[in-house]
């Protein structure tokens, strides 16, 4: 296995602040799909590689040009994605007040109008106002101005290299090549207390549209609100049902939402099939990775530092099934040379070195040097 590189841990945590050289220098070295069984070809357990948002989320301040590449949450991000070895796209969904699930992240729209700058809740607006935002798919129409808040309360323009028009649950289905998986993200506000007949409705305009248009691809719902998660379990039982947790990186009112222990509660209590945590949740409680396997749950992890090929590699070896990743094409790299799928030649050579024919060195098999180091290295990301 190639050395490991030097991570500037200190830039880790932001992304504006990931630098080119946290990524080893690996080649692509394609996953074989199979993503429903869970199993690559050779019969060893999947290791998934999910887009976030598509290609990558947005980081509109950012100086690393990746996080300005492509609009997020987009055909052409989703698209752009699917031309690398991921195995799901994740993306998030909401419903408009016309009952039609689009995809969008924030709560809020931000737009200018006469110099003044105002915002619109995207479950209120009804559909042909949510997509009159942004750049139009009608050759030569302008779209609305959109802009965005920053998590330090910057308003600032949507500004991308390569923009796309807002769409639909309906388009991704139609338009997003049919094999790659969709992580769904059934998207509601922090803040608000949902009555349960109101959550009802939503998910059911949002199972109709996967009714209709899934066909045989495969998908995840996810949600970080508990109710959400526990009632599309119970309206359907086709697709499994991920809830999504900070993992005790941050603390909620509702206590479901504020540990890894609840997390797995929630799930055996409503019958899901797995957790997605903040990979720091992880780092910081790696017992509870155990707990969750003797649940036999799945999991999967999110978060900035799932753009750092060292941790993605300690994940792997502590039993982690899956990853959001934010730099598909870095990441997809690092990943299918660190855990590339036995191939018939491989284990022909396997067969041969136990008849001590031929020395064979596994992938997986670290020097003392480079284990010591990925273990000093995930301590010090936790600290940020």
């Amino acid at each position: 296995m190639a050395a490991l590189k030097a991570v500037h841990v200190s830039d880790v945590p932001n992304l504006d602040l990931v630098p080119e050289n946290a990524s080893l220098t690996f080649r692509s070295n394609c996953f074989t799909k199979g993503v429903e069984t869970g199993r690559t070809a050779s019969g060893a357990p999947k290791f998934l590689v999910i887009g976030h948002r598509g290609n990558g989320m947005n980081q509109l301040q950012s100086s690393d040009r990746r996080m300005r590449a492509i609009k997020e949450n987009s055909i052409r991000s989703f698209n752009a994605a699917a031309n690398f070895p991921i195995d799901f796209i994740e993306f998030d969904v909401q419903v408009t007040k016309d009952d039609c699930p689009v995809i969008f992240h924030d709560d809020f729209i931000l737009s200018k109008e006469n110099g003044s700058v105002f915002e619109k809740r995207v479950t209120e607006l009804c559909l042909s106002e949510f997509l009159s935002y942004g750049p139009q798919k009608e050759p030569g129409k302008e779209g609305k101005t959109l802009l965005r808040k920053t998590k330090d309360g910057k308003i600032v323009e949507w500004d991308v290299e390569q923009d796309d028009s807002l769409c639909t649950l309906q388009e991704a289905f139609e338009r997003v090549e049919p094999t790659l998986g969709f992580n769904i993200e059934l998207k509601f506000d922090d803040h608000i207390v949902y009555q349960h007949d109101h959550l009802t409705h939503v998910l059911q305009a949002v199972l109709q549209v996967v009714v209709e248009h899934a066909k045989e691809r495969p998908i995840i719902f996810s949600s970080f609100q508990p109710d959400a998660a526990l009632l599309v379990r119970k309206l359907q039982n086709r697709h499994p049902v991920y809830f999504l947790t900070n993992g005790g990186t941050q603390n909620y009112y509702d206590v479901r939402r504020n540990s890894l222990e609840e997390a797995i509660k929630v799930c055996l209590e409503g019958g899901l099939q797995g957790i997605v945590s903040e990979v720091r949740g992880v780092f910081r409680n790696p017992g509870a990775v155990a707990k969750i396997k003797e649940s036999k749950l799945s999991l999967l992890t999110y978060g900035t530092l799932n753009n750092v090929p060292e941790a993605v590699y300690m994940q792997y070896l502590m039993g982690v099934e899956g990853v959001i990743i934010d730099l598909v094409q870095e990441i997809t790299e690092a990943v299918a040379d660190m855990i590339k799928p036995s191939t018939e030649e491989e284990e022909k050579e396997s067969l041969r070195e136990e008849a001590g024919e031929v020395e064979v060195k596994s992938k997986l098999r670290f020097s003392q040097e480079e284990l010591s180091f990925l273990l000093k290295l995930i301590p010090e990301l936790i600290q940020h």
